[in-house]
C-alpha cells in the first residue's frame, strides 16, 4: 500500500489489512451512519418478476479511464480495478479481507516457511479456451520478478517450478510472512506462458486471463467495455453479459446519471452525497470497511518538517476528531495509527497518540529550530471538496501556534508529479493497502529504500527499519503483534505523517442491482451481479 494509488484517491494511491467481516469491519469503521454492509452481496438464484435476473449490461461510472492492463507495471486504482477483472491470482481475499484459495484449489506452506505449494483447480481455462497449467503460473510470477514494478514481489524467491501440470512450487531463500498475502494482489494474476505466443505489446492490448470478464472495446482515454468470459471457472458466472466502465470525471454528473438511471453504480461517492443516495427511492449505498487511511504527509527533506518538534507541534495543534466529524459526515473514524482497523495488528485504540492540546503544541514548537513560527505550503489535488476542507482546518489549527500555511491546490496530474519529485513541504493524501497484511502499508510508508521512499516523505529511522524487517520474517502471532505495536508507537511519536481518519468504502448503486460485492481495497466484484428488468 499500501500501495494502490487511488484517486488521490489512493493511494488512493494506492493501496493493505486483517479480519474484516462486513459486520466486523463496520464496527471497526466506527461510522455513525449505517449504509448496510455489502447488502447486495448475496444473489438470490430464484427468479420472480420482481427480482433481478441474469443477462444484460451493467454500467459503472468511474472518475478515471483505464490506460494499461500490464499488471506488473501498474499501481493506480483506475488500472488495478480493471486488471483484476481480467487476471486472477492463485489466492485472493474476500470481502472480509480473508485470504482464500482462488485459481489454486489448495495451498500449503512448509513449517520452516520456505516452501509454498499450490495445486491448481481442475479444468481451469483462459478466456481464449486454452488450459491453465503450472507452467503458466511459473511464467507469470517469474515475469513479475523480472519486471519488479511498483508492486514488486518483496520475498527473496530461490526457485519456481512446475512439479506437474497442476502443481506449482515456490521456494524462498528466507522466510517472509507477508508472501501469501502479497500473492493475492492483482499484480500476481496468472497469464499464459510466453504471452500465448504474441508480443508483450500485443498481449496487453488484448489481454487473456482467467477472470470473469474479457476486454471487448477499450478507449484508453474514455470508456471500457468488458464481455463475460464464457470459460470462467465459476460455473454460470458472471451473470451479466457486459460490464461497461463509463468515464465520468465530474462527481455531480455521476450522481445525476445514477439518480436518472443512466448508469447502474458509481465508484466514487462524495461524502456529502451519501445520505441523499441512501434516502433515494431508486438508489442505495453499498459499503464495506476499508484499508484506507487519510493522512497529512510531511516531506522530511524540507527544512521545517525535518524537525520532529515541528511535526509533533502540528499533530498536537490539530483536532482530528473535529476534522473527521466536519469532513466525513460520520462515514469515517478518526485515526491514531496509519494502519486501518480492518488490518491485522492495528493499534488505533491502544496507541499513545498525540492528542489535541494547543498549549502542548506551542510548548513543542518552542523546542524546535523555529520557536517563533514560520510560513510554509500545503499541497492538495484540486477538485476534491473533502481535501479542501481538510486543508483549511489544518491551516486554521497551524495558525493557533504561529505557523502560516498557504494552501496550494493543483490539478491531479501536477499533484502527482510534484510529490513524486519531493516538490512539496506537506501534502494531504491517502494510504491504502492492496492485500490483507500490515506490512503492505508499513513497508510502503516507512522504508526509505523502497519504491515509495517512505511514501515520498523520505522518513528514515533505523529502529523503524529494523522492526519492519523483523515483522516481515516473524510468523503471525503475539511476537509479530509486539513488533508492529512498537513500530506504530514510534511513528505516533515522530509523526512523519499525521493519520487523519479511516473512511468507509462507499458505492452508489441503483436499487435494481443485486449481488455487487464491495472489497476493502475499494475494488468491486461483478460476477454475482444481476440487474432487475433485464
Amino acid at each position: 500500500m499500501s500501495k494502490l494509488i487511488v484517486s488521490f484517491r489512493k493511494p488512493f494511491w494506492v493501496g493493505s489489512l486483517v479480519l474484516l467481516l462486513l459486520v466486523l469491519v463496520a464496527g471497526c469503521s466506527g461510522s455513525k451512519n449505517d449504509t448496510g454492509q455489502n447488502t447486495n452481496a448475496t444473489p438470490n438464484p430464484s427468479k420472480t418478476d420482481d427480482q433481478p435476473v441474469e443477462g444484460g449490461t451493467f454500467t459503472y461510472g468511474r472518475p478515471a479511464s483505464v490506460t494499461s492492463f500490464d499488471l506488473h507495471n501498474q499501481i493506480t486504482s483506475n488500472n488495478a480495478f480493471a486488471i483484476d477483472k481480467v487476471f486472477e491470482p492463485l489466492v485472493a481475499f474476500n470481502s472480509d479481507g480473508k485470504i482464500v484459495d482462488w485459481l489454486a484449489e489448495s495451498h500449503s506452506i512448509s513449517t520452516d516457511g520456505l516452501t509454498y505449494t499450490f495445486v491448481l483447480r481442475d479444468g481451469l481455462k483462459f478466456s481464449n479456451g486454452t488450459g491453465v497449467t503450472a507452467k503458466d503460473a511459473v511464467f507469470s510470477i517469474q515475469r513479475h520478478l523480472n519486471v519488479g514494478g511498483p508492486l514488486a514481489i518483496a520475498a527473496q524467491v530461490a526457485s519456481l517450478s512446475a512439479k506437474d501440470e497442476k502443481t506449482l512450487i515456490i521456494k524462498l531463500k528466507t522466510p517472509y510472512t507477508p508472501f501469501i498475502s502479497e500473492l493475492s494482489n492483482f499484480s500476481n494474476g496468472i497469464l499464459p506462458k510466453d504471452f500465448g505466443g504474441v508480443s508483450e505489446k500485443e498481449f496487453f492490448k488484448n489481454p487473456v486471463g482467467t477472470g470473469p470478464f474479457v476486454v471487448k472495446k477499450w478507449d484508453s482515454a474514455g470508456d471500457l467495455t468488458f464481455s463475460k468470459n464464457k470459460y470462467y471457472w465459476q460455473k454460470g458466472k458472471p451473470y451479466i453479459n457486459e460490464l461497461v466502465y463509463k468515464l465520468i470525471e465530474d462527481d455531480s454528473q455521476a450522481i445525476n446519471q445514477l439518480k436518472a438511471g443512466a448508469i447502474d453504480a458509481i465508484e466514487s461517492v462524495a461524502l456529502e452525497n451519501v445520505n441523499e443516495l441512501k434516502q433515494g427511492t431508486d438508489t442505495k449505498v453499498a459499503t464495506n470497511g476499508s484499508w484506507v487511511t487519510e493522512q497529512l504527509f510531511f516531506n522530511t527533506l524540507d527544512k521545517h518538517f525535518s524537525d520532529v518538534h515541528v511535526r509533533r507541534a502540528l499533530a498536537l495543534a490539530l483536532d482530528r476528531n473535529g476534522l473527521t466529524n466536519a469532513v466525513t459526515f460520520g462515514f469515517a473514524k478518526s485515526a491514531n495509527s496509519l494502519l486501518p482497523p480492518a488490518i491485522p495488528y492495528n493499534t488505533n485504540d491502544t496507541i499513545k497518540a498525540l492528542g489535541f492540546d494547543t498549549n502542548a503544541a506551542k510548548a513543542e514548537l518552542a523546542k524546535s529550530k523555529f520557536p517563533n513560527g514560520f510560513s510554509t505550503k500545503l499541497l492538495i489535488a484540486s477538485g476534491n471538496n473533502s481535501r479542501t476542507q481538510e486543508a483549511q482546518i489544518i491551516q486554521a489549527a497551524a495558525k493557533t501556534i504561529g505557523i502560516d500555511i498557504q494552501i496550494e491546490s493543483v490539478e491531479l496530474a501536477s499533484f502527482r508529479e510534484r510529490f513524486f519529485a519531493y516538490d512539496f513541504s506537506a501534502m494531504i493524501n491517502s494510504g491504502q493497502a492492496d492485500s490483507p497484511e500490515a506490512n503492505s502499508i508499513l513497508a510502503f510508508q516507512t522504508d526509505p529504500e523502497g519504491f515509495s521512499k517512505s511514501y515520498w516523505t523520505h522518513y528514515t529511522n533505523n529502529e523503524v527499519t529494523k522492526l519492519l524487517h523483523e515483522g516481515q520474517k516473524t510468523p503471525d502471532g503475539e511476537e509479530r503483534a509486539g513488533i508492529y505495536g512498537k513500530l506504530q508507537q514510534i511513528l505516533a511519536d515522530e509523526v512523519p505523517y499525521i493519520p487523519l481518519y479511516y473512511p468507509d468504502i462507499l458505492k452508489g448503486v441503483r436499487s435494481s442491482i443485486d449481488g455487487l460485492v464491495v472489497l476493502p481495497n475499494n475494488s468491486v466484484r461483478f460476477e454475482d451481479v444481476r440487474v432487475k428488468g433485464n
